[in-house]
Protein backbone atom coordinates (compact mmCIF):
# COMPACT_ATOMS: atom_id res chain seq x y z
CA UNK A 1 0.00 0.00 0.00
CA UNK A 2 2.80 2.41 0.88
CA UNK A 3 4.50 1.75 -2.46
CA UNK A 4 1.26 2.44 -4.34
CA UNK A 5 0.80 5.68 -2.42
CA UNK A 6 4.32 6.87 -3.17
CA UNK A 7 4.17 6.09 -6.88
CA UNK A 8 0.67 7.48 -7.30
CA UNK A 9 1.66 10.77 -5.67
CA UNK A 10 3.09 12.01 -9.00
CA UNK A 11 -0.14 11.64 -11.03
CA UNK A 12 -1.78 12.69 -7.78
CA UNK A 13 0.03 15.99 -8.27
CA UNK A 14 -2.27 16.75 -11.19
CA UNK A 15 -5.29 15.95 -9.00
CA UNK A 16 -3.98 18.20 -6.20
CA UNK A 17 -3.61 21.00 -8.75
CA UNK A 18 -6.93 20.45 -10.49
CA UNK A 19 -9.21 20.01 -7.47
CA UNK A 20 -9.50 21.94 -4.23
CA UNK A 21 -8.06 20.75 -0.94
CA UNK A 22 -11.59 20.66 0.45
CA UNK A 23 -12.95 18.28 -2.21
CA UNK A 24 -9.91 15.99 -2.08
CA UNK A 25 -9.98 15.63 1.71
CA UNK A 26 -13.71 14.98 1.91
CA UNK A 27 -13.73 12.52 -1.01
CA UNK A 28 -10.71 10.64 0.35
CA UNK A 29 -12.21 10.39 3.82
CA UNK A 30 -15.53 9.10 2.49
CA UNK A 31 -13.75 6.46 0.40
CA UNK A 32 -11.76 5.39 3.45
CA UNK A 33 -14.89 5.27 5.63
CA UNK A 34 -16.87 3.14 3.16
CA UNK A 35 -14.02 0.67 2.60
CA UNK A 36 -13.39 0.32 6.35
CA UNK A 37 -17.07 -0.49 6.87
CA UNK A 38 -16.83 -3.11 4.12
CA UNK A 39 -13.87 -4.69 5.92
CA UNK A 40 -15.49 -4.63 9.35
CA UNK A 41 -19.08 -5.53 8.53
CA UNK A 42 -19.06 -7.63 5.35
CA UNK A 43 -16.34 -10.24 6.04
CA UNK A 44 -14.80 -9.71 2.58
CA UNK A 45 -12.61 -12.28 0.85
CA UNK A 46 -8.84 -11.96 0.71
CA UNK A 47 -9.09 -10.73 -2.90
CA UNK A 48 -11.47 -7.94 -1.86
CA UNK A 49 -9.11 -7.03 0.99
CA UNK A 50 -6.25 -6.68 -1.50
CA UNK A 51 -8.39 -4.44 -3.70
CA UNK A 52 -9.23 -2.29 -0.68
CA UNK A 53 -5.54 -2.04 0.23
CA UNK A 54 -4.77 -0.86 -3.31
CA UNK A 55 -7.58 1.71 -3.08
CA UNK A 56 -6.12 2.96 0.20
CA UNK A 57 -2.72 3.28 -1.45
CA UNK A 58 -4.11 5.38 -4.30
CA UNK A 59 -6.14 7.54 -1.90
CA UNK A 60 -3.16 8.04 0.42
CA UNK A 61 -1.00 9.27 -2.47
CA UNK A 62 -3.55 12.03 -3.08
CA UNK A 63 -4.84 12.64 0.44
CA UNK A 64 -1.64 13.34 2.38
CA UNK A 65 -0.20 15.92 -0.06
CA UNK A 66 -3.63 17.60 0.09
CA UNK A 67 -3.37 17.67 3.90
CA UNK A 68 0.03 19.31 3.63
CA UNK A 69 -1.30 21.77 1.08
CA UNK A 70 -4.19 22.47 3.42
CA UNK A 71 -1.74 23.75 6.01
CA UNK A 72 -0.60 26.29 3.39
CA UNK A 73 -4.13 27.70 3.17
CA UNK A 74 -4.07 28.84 6.79
CA UNK A 75 -0.45 29.97 7.10
CA UNK A 76 2.02 32.46 5.69
CA UNK A 77 5.80 32.47 5.41
CA UNK A 78 6.16 33.63 9.03
CA UNK A 79 4.36 30.74 10.72
CA UNK A 80 4.68 27.71 8.45
CA UNK A 81 7.22 26.08 10.75
CA UNK A 82 4.90 26.34 13.76
CA UNK A 83 1.97 25.00 11.71
CA UNK A 84 3.79 21.98 10.27
CA UNK A 85 5.49 21.25 13.60
CA UNK A 86 2.10 21.36 15.31
CA UNK A 87 0.66 19.04 12.66
CA UNK A 88 3.38 16.45 13.32
CA UNK A 89 3.07 16.78 17.12
CA UNK A 90 -0.71 16.48 17.13
CA UNK A 91 -0.58 13.47 14.78
CA UNK A 92 1.73 11.67 17.19
CA UNK A 93 -0.24 12.69 20.26
CA UNK A 94 -3.62 11.68 18.81
CA UNK A 95 -2.22 8.40 17.48
CA UNK A 96 -0.86 7.55 20.93
CA UNK A 97 -4.11 8.52 22.72
CA UNK A 98 -6.35 6.65 20.27
CA UNK A 99 -4.20 3.52 20.51
CA UNK A 100 -4.22 3.69 24.30
CA UNK A 101 -8.02 3.97 24.30
CA UNK A 102 -8.34 0.84 22.15
CA UNK A 103 -5.86 -1.07 24.33
CA UNK A 104 -7.72 0.04 27.46
CA UNK A 105 -11.11 -0.94 26.07
CA UNK A 106 -9.86 -4.37 24.99
CA UNK A 107 -8.24 -4.85 28.41
CA UNK A 108 -11.66 -4.23 30.00
CA UNK A 109 -13.68 -6.30 27.52
CA UNK A 110 -11.60 -8.65 25.41
CA UNK A 111 -12.68 -10.05 22.08
CA UNK A 112 -12.91 -9.19 18.42
CA UNK A 113 -16.31 -7.53 18.91
CA UNK A 114 -14.82 -4.82 21.14
CA UNK A 115 -11.94 -4.28 18.70
CA UNK A 116 -14.35 -3.89 15.78
CA UNK A 117 -16.57 -1.62 17.86
CA UNK A 118 -13.66 0.74 18.57
CA UNK A 119 -12.74 0.83 14.88
CA UNK A 120 -16.35 1.56 13.90
CA UNK A 121 -16.51 4.49 16.35
CA UNK A 122 -13.23 5.88 15.03
CA UNK A 123 -14.45 5.42 11.46
CA UNK A 124 -17.64 7.37 12.21
CA UNK A 125 -15.51 10.31 13.38
CA UNK A 126 -14.78 10.94 9.70
CA UNK A 127 -18.33 12.27 9.28
CA UNK A 128 -18.03 15.28 11.64
CA UNK A 129 -14.48 15.87 10.37
CA UNK A 130 -15.79 16.03 6.79
CA UNK A 131 -18.51 18.48 7.85
CA UNK A 132 -15.92 20.71 9.53
CA UNK A 133 -13.70 20.62 6.43
CA UNK A 134 -16.66 21.53 4.23
CA UNK A 135 -17.53 24.45 6.49
CA UNK A 136 -14.13 25.91 7.30
CA UNK A 137 -11.70 24.99 4.47
CA UNK A 138 -12.02 27.39 1.50
CA UNK A 139 -12.09 26.34 -2.15
CA UNK A 140 -8.63 27.05 -3.50
CA UNK A 141 -6.40 26.89 -6.55
CA UNK A 142 -7.50 26.16 -10.09
CA UNK A 143 -10.85 24.81 -8.87
CA UNK A 144 -11.72 28.31 -7.59
CA UNK A 145 -11.32 29.94 -11.04
CA UNK A 146 -14.96 30.58 -12.03
CA UNK A 147 -14.28 32.04 -15.46
CA UNK A 148 -12.11 29.16 -16.69
CA UNK A 149 -13.54 26.19 -18.60
CA UNK A 150 -13.18 22.67 -17.21
CA UNK A 151 -10.89 21.65 -20.07
CA UNK A 152 -8.65 24.65 -19.52
CA UNK A 153 -8.46 23.89 -15.80
CA UNK A 154 -7.31 20.33 -16.52
CA UNK A 155 -4.63 21.55 -18.93
CA UNK A 156 -3.48 24.18 -16.46
CA UNK A 157 -3.22 21.55 -13.73
CA UNK A 158 -0.99 19.39 -15.95
CA UNK A 159 1.07 22.44 -16.88
CA UNK A 160 1.50 23.18 -13.18
CA UNK A 161 2.73 19.65 -12.46
CA UNK A 162 5.37 19.94 -15.17
CA UNK A 163 6.25 23.44 -13.92
CA UNK A 164 7.07 22.26 -10.39
CA UNK A 165 8.91 19.13 -11.57
CA UNK A 166 11.33 21.41 -13.42
CA UNK A 167 12.05 23.58 -10.35
CA UNK A 168 15.58 22.91 -8.99
CA UNK A 169 14.63 24.53 -5.67
CA UNK A 170 11.88 21.98 -5.15
CA UNK A 171 14.31 19.12 -5.73
CA UNK A 172 16.71 20.55 -3.13
CA UNK A 173 13.85 20.77 -0.63
CA UNK A 174 12.64 17.26 -1.49
CA UNK A 175 16.10 15.68 -1.22
CA UNK A 176 16.50 17.34 2.18
CA UNK A 177 13.20 15.76 3.23
CA UNK A 178 14.41 12.42 1.80
CA UNK A 179 17.45 12.38 4.12
CA UNK A 180 15.28 13.30 7.10
CA UNK A 181 12.79 10.53 6.43
CA UNK A 182 15.63 8.02 6.09
CA UNK A 183 16.72 9.16 9.56
CA UNK A 184 13.19 8.56 10.77
CA UNK A 185 13.20 5.00 9.39
CA UNK A 186 16.57 4.19 10.97
CA UNK A 187 15.35 5.37 14.37
CA UNK A 188 13.51 2.05 14.69
CA UNK A 189 16.86 0.29 15.15
CA UNK A 190 17.83 2.16 18.33
CA UNK A 191 16.00 -0.25 20.65
CA UNK A 192 17.18 -3.52 19.03
CA UNK A 193 20.72 -2.06 18.98
CA UNK A 194 20.65 -1.51 22.74
CA UNK A 195 19.16 -4.96 23.28
CA UNK A 196 21.59 -6.80 20.98
CA UNK A 197 24.80 -5.01 22.02
CA UNK A 198 24.16 -4.05 25.66
CA UNK A 199 21.51 -6.68 26.53
CA UNK A 200 19.04 -4.05 27.68
CA UNK A 201 16.06 -5.64 29.46
CA UNK A 202 12.65 -5.60 27.76
CA UNK A 203 11.04 -3.24 30.28
CA UNK A 204 13.91 -0.76 30.00
CA UNK A 205 13.88 -1.08 26.20
CA UNK A 206 10.14 -0.38 26.12
CA UNK A 207 10.60 2.70 28.31
CA UNK A 208 13.42 3.97 26.09
CA UNK A 209 11.32 3.37 22.97
CA UNK A 210 8.37 5.28 24.43
CA UNK A 211 10.52 8.25 25.45
CA UNK A 212 12.55 8.37 22.22
CA UNK A 213 9.54 8.18 19.89
CA UNK A 214 6.28 9.25 21.54
CA UNK A 215 7.69 11.65 24.14
CA UNK A 216 10.46 13.34 22.20
CA UNK A 217 8.50 13.16 18.94
CA UNK A 218 5.55 15.09 20.34
CA UNK A 219 7.67 17.80 21.97
CA UNK A 220 10.54 18.19 19.51
CA UNK A 221 8.38 18.54 16.39
CA UNK A 222 6.43 21.50 17.72
CA UNK A 223 9.48 23.02 19.40
CA UNK A 224 11.44 23.02 16.13
CA UNK A 225 8.64 24.93 14.40
CA UNK A 226 8.71 27.62 17.08
CA UNK A 227 12.50 27.94 16.98
CA UNK A 228 12.48 27.98 13.17
CA UNK A 229 9.87 30.75 12.88
CA UNK A 230 10.41 32.85 15.99
CA UNK A 231 14.15 32.62 16.68
CA UNK A 232 16.06 31.59 13.55
CA UNK A 233 13.52 32.86 11.01
CA UNK A 234 14.83 30.13 8.71
CA UNK A 235 13.66 26.58 8.15
CA UNK A 236 16.94 25.71 6.43
CA UNK A 237 18.99 26.75 9.46
CA UNK A 238 16.76 24.76 11.80
CA UNK A 239 17.03 21.63 9.65
CA UNK A 240 20.80 22.03 9.33
CA UNK A 241 21.13 22.34 13.11
CA UNK A 242 18.83 19.36 13.74
CA UNK A 243 20.62 17.09 11.27
CA UNK A 244 23.96 18.19 12.72
CA UNK A 245 22.78 16.73 16.03
CA UNK A 246 21.94 13.51 14.20
CA UNK A 247 25.34 13.46 12.47
CA UNK A 248 27.37 14.14 15.63
CA UNK A 249 25.43 11.64 17.75
CA UNK A 250 25.76 8.92 15.11
CA UNK A 251 29.52 9.42 14.76
CA UNK A 252 29.87 9.25 18.53
CA UNK A 253 27.79 6.05 18.76
CA UNK A 254 29.93 4.44 16.05
CA UNK A 255 33.20 5.36 17.76
CA UNK A 256 32.25 4.45 21.35
CA UNK A 257 33.46 1.05 22.61
CA UNK A 258 30.69 -1.54 22.79
CA UNK A 259 31.16 -2.35 26.47
CA UNK A 260 28.68 -2.45 29.36
CA UNK A 261 30.10 0.77 30.78
CA UNK A 262 29.07 2.60 27.60
CA UNK A 263 25.36 1.80 27.94
CA UNK A 264 24.32 5.16 29.37
CA UNK A 265 26.48 7.23 26.98
CA UNK A 266 24.83 5.32 24.11
CA UNK A 267 21.35 5.92 25.53
CA UNK A 268 22.04 9.66 25.87
CA UNK A 269 23.46 9.88 22.35
CA UNK A 270 20.50 8.00 20.87
CA UNK A 271 18.10 10.34 22.66
CA UNK A 272 20.00 13.29 21.15
CA UNK A 273 19.72 11.57 17.77
CA UNK A 274 15.97 11.14 18.29
CA UNK A 275 15.60 14.78 19.30
CA UNK A 276 17.48 16.02 16.23
CA UNK A 277 15.62 13.69 13.91
CA UNK A 278 12.16 14.68 15.17
CA UNK A 279 13.03 18.37 15.14
CA UNK A 280 13.94 18.01 11.48
CA UNK A 281 10.94 15.82 10.64
CA UNK A 282 8.50 18.22 12.24
CA UNK A 283 9.31 20.86 9.61
CA UNK A 284 10.69 18.74 6.75
CA UNK A 285 7.87 19.71 4.37
CA UNK A 286 8.11 23.43 5.10
CA UNK A 287 10.80 24.17 2.46
CA UNK A 288 8.68 22.71 -0.36
CA UNK A 289 5.67 24.69 0.83
CA UNK A 290 7.66 27.93 1.08
CA UNK A 291 9.27 28.06 -2.37
CA UNK A 292 8.04 30.83 -4.61
CA UNK A 293 5.62 29.56 -7.21
CA UNK A 294 2.05 30.23 -8.33
CA UNK A 295 -0.16 29.25 -5.40
CA UNK A 296 -2.48 27.30 -7.68
CA UNK A 297 0.40 24.88 -8.37
CA UNK A 298 1.26 24.36 -4.70
CA UNK A 299 -0.65 21.07 -4.56
CA UNK A 300 1.60 19.54 -7.22
CA UNK A 301 4.66 20.79 -5.38
CA UNK A 302 3.57 19.00 -2.21
CA UNK A 303 2.86 15.82 -4.21
CA UNK A 304 6.29 15.77 -5.87
CA UNK A 305 7.98 16.50 -2.55
CA UNK A 306 5.93 13.72 -0.94
CA UNK A 307 7.08 11.26 -3.63
CA UNK A 308 10.77 11.97 -3.04
CA UNK A 309 10.60 12.44 0.73
CA UNK A 310 8.82 9.15 1.42
CA UNK A 311 10.75 7.16 -1.21
CA UNK A 312 13.02 5.55 1.46
CA UNK A 313 10.00 3.42 2.37
CA UNK A 314 10.59 1.55 -0.88
CA UNK A 315 14.12 0.37 -0.13
CA UNK A 316 15.57 1.54 3.22
CA UNK A 317 14.05 -1.31 5.23
CA UNK A 318 15.32 -3.84 2.68
CA UNK A 319 18.83 -2.38 2.78
CA UNK A 320 18.91 -2.32 6.57
CA UNK A 321 17.50 -5.85 6.76
CA UNK A 322 20.14 -7.20 4.39
CA UNK A 323 22.86 -5.52 6.47
CA UNK A 324 21.55 -7.14 9.67
CA UNK A 325 21.24 -10.56 8.01
CA UNK A 326 24.71 -10.44 6.50
CA UNK A 327 26.81 -9.20 9.44
CA UNK A 328 27.35 -9.69 13.14
CA UNK A 329 25.26 -7.49 15.43
CA UNK A 330 28.02 -4.97 16.15
CA UNK A 331 29.11 -4.66 12.51
CA UNK A 332 25.53 -4.50 11.26
CA UNK A 333 24.41 -1.69 13.53
CA UNK A 334 27.62 0.22 12.89
CA UNK A 335 26.92 0.02 9.15
CA UNK A 336 23.36 1.20 9.66
CA UNK A 337 24.62 4.12 11.75
CA UNK A 338 27.25 4.94 9.11
CA UNK A 339 24.47 5.04 6.53
CA UNK A 340 22.53 7.34 8.85
CA UNK A 341 25.54 9.61 9.32
CA UNK A 342 25.98 9.87 5.55
CA UNK A 343 22.30 10.73 5.10
CA UNK A 344 22.54 13.35 7.84
CA UNK A 345 25.63 14.88 6.21
CA UNK A 346 23.87 15.09 2.85
CA UNK A 347 20.87 16.61 4.60
CA UNK A 348 23.00 19.27 6.27
CA UNK A 349 24.51 20.23 2.91
CA UNK A 350 21.07 20.39 1.27
CA UNK A 351 19.71 22.44 4.19
CA UNK A 352 22.54 24.95 3.84
CA UNK A 353 21.67 25.26 0.16
CA UNK A 354 18.10 25.95 1.28
CA UNK A 355 19.46 28.73 3.53
CA UNK A 356 21.15 30.28 0.48
CA UNK A 357 17.89 29.99 -1.45
CA UNK A 358 15.99 31.65 1.40
CA UNK A 359 18.45 34.57 1.44
CA UNK A 360 18.27 34.95 -2.34
CA UNK A 361 14.47 34.97 -2.38
CA UNK A 362 14.35 37.43 0.52
CA UNK A 363 16.47 39.89 -1.46
CA UNK A 364 14.71 39.34 -4.80
CA UNK A 365 11.26 40.73 -5.66
CA UNK A 366 8.63 38.06 -6.17
CA UNK A 367 7.62 37.58 -9.84
CA UNK A 368 4.04 38.25 -10.81
CA UNK A 369 1.82 35.12 -10.98
CA UNK A 370 0.28 34.16 -14.28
Amino acid sequence: MIGIAIFFSIPGGWINNRFSVKSILITSMMIRMVTVFIMLLCNPSYTVMKVIACIWGVVEGIFWPACLNGVNLFTNKDNKGVAFGLLESLRRLLEMVMNLIIVGMIALVSGIAMFKGCLIVYNLLLIPLSIMIYKFVPTNGIAAEDKTSEGSKSKDALKGLWHVIKMPKLWVAAITAFTIYWSYINAVYAVPYLQAIFHLKQTSASLFGTISTAGIGIIASFLSGIISDKLLHSTGKMIAFSLSLVLISMIAVILLPKTAAMLWPNIILLLIYSCGMFMAKGIFMVPASSIRMPEKYRGAAMSVSYFIAYAPNLFAYTIDGSIIDGHSATAAYNLIFVTEAVMALIGVVMALILVAIEKHEKNTPAPAEN
